[in-house]
């Protein structure tokens, strides 16, 4: 009996140790997506989501063939224009007279905590639509790796998937 508890025992400080060391060489990459409002009237902000939802079915072709993180940083630097052109034409589209500017930046972020899934506060890469003044309330997302994917074109109903969890839970044997 007391062999048999020290065998448990090893076992489960080994299961832990080598869960550690998957946890360790997990890519702390992401590359993020904001799309700043022009204001927080409802207006923009329903005029965000609208461009949320373009931008998202035309990136979203494009980024999936991307392998790792310095791809899908130069496939969205490679088409800054394509983004801004879908957000102008929406907003034109709408009576704005206002215009939309993307950028790829480093900025820093607070931390922000979905289901099970925590990012951290810190800097992270980033593609920034700016809407406007772009002083209003942002949605964002995280592209790299694809964490998180709406479900809804409103964007109220948003299902958040982290590919690493997933990892974890198939490894594991775990269904959460």
């Amino acid at each position: 009996m007391k062999k048999t508890i020290i065998i448990l025992s090893i076992i489960f400080i080994a299961i832990i140790l080598f869960a550690g060391t998957l946890y360790k060489n997990i890519d702390k990459s992401y590359l993020r997506i904001h799309i700043r409002a022009n204001s927080n009237t409802q207006i923009d902000q329903n005029i965000k989501y609208k461009i949320k939802d373009n931008i998202v079915e035309a990136l979203t072709p494009i980024v999936v063939e991307c392998g790792t993180f310095d791809e899908v940083k130069n496939v969205l630097n490679d088409n800054l224009t394509l983004i801004d052109d879908i957000a102008n034409k929406t907003l034109t589209e709408n009576g704005f007279k206002y215009k939309a500017k993307s950028k790829l930046v480093a900025e820093n972020f607070p931390t922000r905590k979905y289901n099970e899934f925590v990012l951290e506060e810190g800097i992270y890469d980033a593609l920034i639509v700016e809407l406007g003044e772009a002083k209003g309330d942002n949605w964002w997302c995280v592209i790299y790796p694809p964490l998180c994917f709406t479900s809804t074109k409103s964007g109220n109903n948003v299902v958040y998937k982290s590919r690493i969890i997933e990892m974890i839970k198939k490894w594991s044997g775990e269904n959460y």
